[in-house]
């Protein structure tokens, strides 16, 4: 029994639904084979074999499918709802306990869709870290380029990391981000070229990847409400620049 599983309510979501079991090396339901079983039913007799599922569906369905399912945050599979789309990948159930953020991450990574994390501890930590690297650059010059920008604030206080979807899978990015166990946002480049916030363009970043800059637009994209709290620094081949969430302001009106 495969430690990840997908669900999917509808055949037009297989295309969607073998993408990412290939990718997850996970087993794939597909209840209409069954057509004489309920669905539900059949989703609850398989539920606890598994320790993550992603489910392709509204998250109105999801809700419906896990109701009198969970038992414990300690013991519950992670779920993650994702839309047939791929617009949103929501941890809905185990999101520290059960990595059900994480699986969140990765699912968006593999897609292009945005994780919506909604736990509070995430919510608690004000800072995104936009990074942008020459290929080939080590975790630890990674690193230094980062307690650079943050200049004596703890990465404790980081959320998570912005990056541009070229560097996915930059290998020194991957492994700064599982070292201090933060989320990597990969960002779309048209999305970057579209909405690119850039104090200091690069002539080098416009001729090599075809936008005006990395670290600063993702970090941005990431935390719509935040503020550049540092501009772009530059170290040896790397980038970052930190954003701060702003509050949003819902008296606001006009």
């Amino acid at each position: 029994m495969s430690h990840t599983a997908i669900w999917t309510v509808r055949e037009s979501a297989l295309p969607l639904a073998r993408q990412l079991a290939r990718a997850l090396d996970a087993t794939l339901y597909q209840p209409w084979q069954q057509p004489d079983d309920n669905a539900r039913q059949q989703f609850a007799a398989v539920f606890h074999q598994h320790r993550q599922w992603v489910l392709l569906m509204a998250s109105g369905i999801a809700v419906r499918y896990l109701d009198g399912l969970p038992q414990s945050k300690l013991t519950d599979p992670a779920v993650v709802v994702l839309d047939e789309a791929a617009r949103f990948a929501i941890p809905l159930l185990s999101g520290h306990e059960g990595g059900a953020n994480s699986l969140a991450y990765h699912v968006a990574r593999l897609t292009g869709a945005t994780p919506a994390i909604t736990t509070a501890t995430e919510a608690l930590k004000p800072l995104t870290l936009g990074i942008g690297c020459r290929r080939g650059k080590s975790a630890d010059a990674i690193e230094q380029a980062v307690l650079q920008a943050l200049a004596g604030r703890s990465l404790n206080d980081v959320r998570e990391v912005a990056t541009i979807d070229l560097k996915a899978d930059e290998t020194g990015l991957l492994e700064f981000c599982a070292r201090h166990a933060l989320p990597l946002r990969v960002i779309a480049r048209n999305d970057v070229a579209a909405r690119g916030w850039t104090g200091q363009p690069s002539a080098w970043v416009q001729q090599n990847v075809g936008v005006d800059g990395v670290c600063e637009p993702c970090a941005l994209i990431a935390s719509p409400r935040g503020r550049l709290l540092v501009p772009k620094i530059a170290r040896e081949g790397v980038t970052v620049a930190v954003v701060e969430d702003g509050v949003a302001d819902f008296g606001a009106g006009g």
